[in-house]
């Protein structure tokens, strides 16, 4: 009956070795019937002849204590990954973090127990994306500041329809992304070095997740006055609401004879594509509809994107989740 109750795979064959026992069979044939060490089954024997059935149960190691307490990662170490400054370095290795964590703040961590530590946190090794240091930092940081703040009012302000628009352009020899593989397998992609690219213009409400986009050929005043043509009959104008458009500083963004018709300009800070939800739009659409879509006809490559961003307008759910905005 024990055995039959017991869900753990090791508790029954402890179980069943001192049955066999019980029932006359050897200690020969109970050992090599659970295939155990002879010590082994003779603490199973002690243990049962101590305390009974409850000395068979499996109990499962602890193992060791942390060798540093939570708080102490979260206070001390996950700050000094997040800004290397604090401790006058401008990046770190996980080596590098060990020698300094054990020389400065006398704590002792192995280079794995560290490792498994940031990964506990969601920490990952990234590649930084390249961006333009801006030329005056400290007017830099004041214009993102005071943006943020205007920003924040345009998405409390529940009768603002907010979009946020961009260009992005579509290679057909995209760049290799990565791809699961057994280890040691050699993995490859074609590439055709021919020059196809497309490009879309879009813009995006994160609230609502509604897409507005259009395939263009190139970008500039004419090919942008399209775009708000089209976005104007897409999202018409409504009694008591309005409609404002976050975009950076293109040149054709800023023509002065460009017809707004009922949409209204936000212009972003400089270098500040951090406040645009559509990037992560676009990353997203390069990541899971085009990745690995190699082709040297540019008619095969706008037939791929009108395919994968009327996908994503079905779906407007996810992109609300891609974009996962200060709107929410």
């Amino acid at each position: 009956m024990a055995i039959d109750c017991s869900e753990d795979k090791r508790e029954r064959r402890r179980l069943r070795a001192i049955h066999l026992l019980l029932c006359g069979g050897s200690f020969e044939l109970t050992q090599a019937h659970s295939r155990v060490s002879e010590r082994a089954l003779e603490i199973w024997i002690a243990r049962f002849n101590e305390t009974g059935i409850d000395g068979l149960t499996y109990r499962p190691i602890q193992g060791r204590p942390r060798s540093v307490s939570k708080q102490t990662v979260e206070e001390v170490i996950l700050p000094l990954v997040e800004e290397p400054a604090l401790a006058d370095q401008t990046h770190w290795t996980v080596t590098k973090l060990v020698g300094w964590l054990e020389e400065e703040k006398d704590l002792e961590i192995a280079y794995s127990t560290l490792v498994r530590y940031l990964h506990e946190h969601d920490y990952k090794l990234k590649i930084p994306r390249p961006v333009p240091e801006p030329p005056n930092v400290e007017v830099w940081e004041d214009q993102r500041e005071a943006f943020a703040g205007e920003l924040l009012e345009m998405i409390e302000d529940k009768s603002c329809d907010l979009f946020f628009g961009d260009e992005a352009g579509f290679e057909g020899d995209p760049r290799p992304r990565r791809k699961w593989a057994k280890r040691g397998e050699r993995i490859t992609q074609g590439y055709f070095g021919r020059h196809v690219r497309q490009n879309v213009i879009g813009a995006v409400a994160p609230r609502t997740g509604k897409l507005v986009s259009l395939i263009v050929p190139h970008c500039n005043s004419d090919v942008f006055q399209v775009f708000l043509d089209t976005m104007a009959e897409e999202v018409p104008p409504v009694p008591g609401r309005h409609c404002k458009l976050v975009l950076d500083n293109a040149s054709w963004h800023k023509v002065k004879s460009l017809n707004w018709h009922h949409i209204e300009p936000v212009y972003l800070p400089p270098y500040s594509p951090d406040f645009n939800p559509i990037e992560r739009l676009w990353q997203h659409l390069k990541s899971h509809y085009l990745a690995g879509f190699i082709t040297k006809s540019g008619e095969e490559l706008t037939e791929k994107l009108i395919d994968s961003i009327q996908t994503m307008m079905r779906e407007p759910n996810l992109i609300r989740s891609v974009c996962n905005t200060h709107s929410e």
